[in-house]
């Protein structure tokens, strides 16, 4: 056999891991499957003008891998039908890790994946995606607000890419699965008209330091308008004061940390003296303080759409619904 296989010569990438790159490829787009027998070490020197070494550094790679197996006499073969798939988070909270959970759950067991973390730098994002171009057979990426990122998965073939969680820097043809920050954020914020009553005022905690979007801050004050609510916008942790008769909404789990610990201290009771109700759900909100309300999309759903991208080879563009969960903190 011969492979889809072309040597760049002036490429960054060195030539053996080209050619480990090649093979998982072919495995990725069912060109090769478990059994079938790869060239000889000096076939393969012959066809792609390779030296000896490159082409045993790349079968050793392989086999280290679980990809290739060598029989002695016979040659090198392919040893199984596993597939790698990166997947690229912005950093690992407790609702990432609800996401993570149901998307590896939802895999078959001859796919593994590899997770790695951006962190919103440009220069990690960078590396991670370019240093792994061709060795996956999918790419489940979560993107961020920076003028790069676009020509970064650009260089991802599209029917290999998957971009999660924001829409950011995507177009009409990429496979998506997004949550809703906008007009999900404000029908979601509708439902809790009655009870934001309860108090004389609405603030949002929107720290310097968070990466929320901020078309959830449009949309909070285009519902306090039309419901005429009183309302403050806080972006300086430093100024972040709990006062009575006052609901909080906040994007970030330290500010409800600070909620509670001055609640504590002024001793009022959340969901009577002061709500807050906290972006994104986790598994612990449930049980903190006889229960954080919650505005939130769905991360077992959005992890179990990832999955299905991974394992149907079908187009997806799909929406996550955003829901309002009240419990005692409101």
């Amino acid at each position: 056999m011969k492979l889809n296989f072309n040597i760049k010569i002036n490429s960054g990438v060195p030539k053996y891991q080209q050619l480990v790159n090649a093979i998982n490829n072919e495995l990725s787009n069912n060109l090769l499957s478990e059994g079938d027998a790869l060239p000889s070490v000096n076939k393969m020197c012959g066809l792609y003008k390779l030296s000896r070494d490159t082409v045993f550094k790349a079968y050793t790679i392989l086999k280290n891998q679980g990809v290739i197996k060598s029989v002695p006499s016979k040659g090198y073969y392919i040893a199984n039908e596993t597939r790698k798939v990166l997947l690229v988070l912005d950093t690992f909270k407790a609702y990432k890790e609800v996401l993570y959970h149901s998307f590896i759950n939802n895999l078959p067991d001859n796919i593994i994946t590899d997770v790695q973390f951006h962190h919103y730098n440009i220069d990690n994002f960078k590396t991670i995606l370019n240093n792994s171009k061709g060795k996956y057979y999918k790419y489940v990426v979560m993107t961020f607000d920076n003028d790069e990122v676009s020509s970064v998965i650009s260089n991802i073939d599209n029917d290999k890419l998957l971009l999660i969680d924001w829409n950011i820097h995507s177009n009409k043809n990429n496979n998506y699965v997004f949550q809703d920050f906008g007009k999900a954020f404000f029908d979601a914020l509708k439902d809790a008209v009655q009870v934001f009553r309860k108090y004389e005022k609405l603030v949002f905690l929107y720290p310097t330091f968070t990466f929320h979007p901020k078309e959830s801050i449009l949309n909070f004050k285009k519902y306090v308008e039309l419901f005429n609510f009183e309302h403050e916008i806080i972006t300086e942790p430093k100024l972040f004061k709990v006062e009575k008769n006052v609901a909080y909404i906040s994007t970030s789990d330290r500010m409800l940390g600070k909620f509670l610990e001055q609640c504590k201290t002024q001793n009022f009771e959340p969901g009577v003296d002061v709500g807050f109700l906290s972006y994104n759900e986790t598994p612990m909100k449930k049980f903190i303080y006889k229960g954080i309300s919650v505005i939130s999309t769905d991360f077992e759903e959005l992890g179990t759409k990832a999955a299905e991208f991974v394992t149907q080879n079908k187009p997806v563009q799909h929406y996550v619904p955003t829901k309002l969960i009240v419990r005692e903190s409101l």
